[in-house]
């Protein structure tokens, strides 16, 4: 009897079954496992919530009887805008972002470029002492502003009655003061933006110093034509985490005024009032919809600012 015999590409099913993977294969593998606790974290704990409030936002859903939910369409919506005290606390929120905002932007610039001039002495002991507060807890800080700024026994009006002001502000007590009072702790944590613009400004080259000066500009000019648009993205950078924060402003007033936004409603901010809507009055129907309306707010200001930034950022080597 004849034999048929076997072609030469065929194999054996148990050698094609255990037939080593290629290194590249091996890699893939490996990078998925290391990536998997990431993606269920993030499947878990960011995504399933997110699509979960969107839905929400569109319920009657209280917590305390979470049998009864239902559709109600856009009537959550309606009530946002309808809502007094969610307008009262958008009010305080935009307020409030454009006294602090300039603020926020340009003092890391002012000190970054005081802390890179040639004649200031001890600069590492300044780069160190403005970037120390920034790693102080939230909580520890505001408590130590809380004392500082004290209307009657606190160290700054003590300063100011022993310059001559003798009816100095009620920072924490009055509905005027505790806006700049809320900047001045912010000016506490300038000090990673600070960092970031200092090491920008250490990067730009100095021959472009060089030729402004042989054209006969003077420091100002130099700063304002060259320090500036070098370091324009990182301001940038600076203004969308600055815009993104000020949006979630939430610690410092809730703690600062024990959850009431007192002084009359002056430091109320919407997430504040988010966060009594939907765990104290546990209102999560309507709580999801200030979520999100306050993220799409986000979304198009970022939107605006990355729209307007072509008119004024510079980056080194694009068009």
């Amino acid at each position: 009897m004849t034999s048929v015999p076997t072609p030469l590409s065929a194999e054996p099913a148990a050698v094609r079954l255990h037939k080593p993977l290629s290194l590249l294969e091996q890699q893939k593998r490996w990078g998925w496992l290391f990536l998997s606790p990431w993606l269920i974290g993030f499947f878990v704990f960011t995504l399933i919530p997110i699509v979960a409030s969107l839905i929400f936002s569109f319920t009657d859903f209280y917590l305390t009887r979470p049998e009864q939910v239902k559709f109600v369409g856009l009537n959550n919506w309606a009530k946002l805008f309808a809502d007094p005290l969610t307008l009262n606390s958008l009010r305080v929120t935009f307020g409030f972002a454009l006294l602090s905002l300039p603020v926020a932007i340009a003092l890391p610039v002012l000190l970054a470029a005081l802390l890179n001039s040639k004649y200031l002495i001890g600069k590492p002991f300044f780069r160190l002492l403005f970037y120390l507060p920034y790693i102080v807890p939230a909580i520890s800080s505001i408590f130590i502003w809380q004392a500082f700024l004290n209307g009657q026994t606190g160290w700054l009006n003590r300063l100011l009655r022993l310059i001559g002001i003798a009816d100095p502000p009620n920072w924490l007590g009055h509905e005027f003061w505790i806006g700049p009072a809320m900047v001045l702790m912010g000016v506490w944590g300038v000090g990673n933006a600070m960092l970031i613009t200092l090491a920008t400004l250490q990067g730009v080259p100095q021959e472009l110093y060089d030729a402004a000066k042989v054209d006969g500009a003077g420091a100002v000019t130099a700063f304002f034509k060259i320090t500036l648009p070098m370091i324009s993205p990182v301001i940038f950078y600076n203004l969308i985490l600055s815009v993104i924060g000020l949006l979630q402003y939430f610690v410092v007033p809730y703690v600062l005024t024990r959850g009431t936004g007192n002084p009359n409603g002056a430091a109320y901010f919407f997430n504040m009032h988010l966060y009594r809507t939907a765990f104290l009055f546990q209102d999560m129907g309507y709580g999801a919809t200030m979520a999100w309306f306050i993220f799409l707010i986000a979304i198009v200001l970022t939107i605006i600012l990355f729209a307007t930034s072509r008119r004024w950022v510079y980056y080194a080597g694009g068009e």
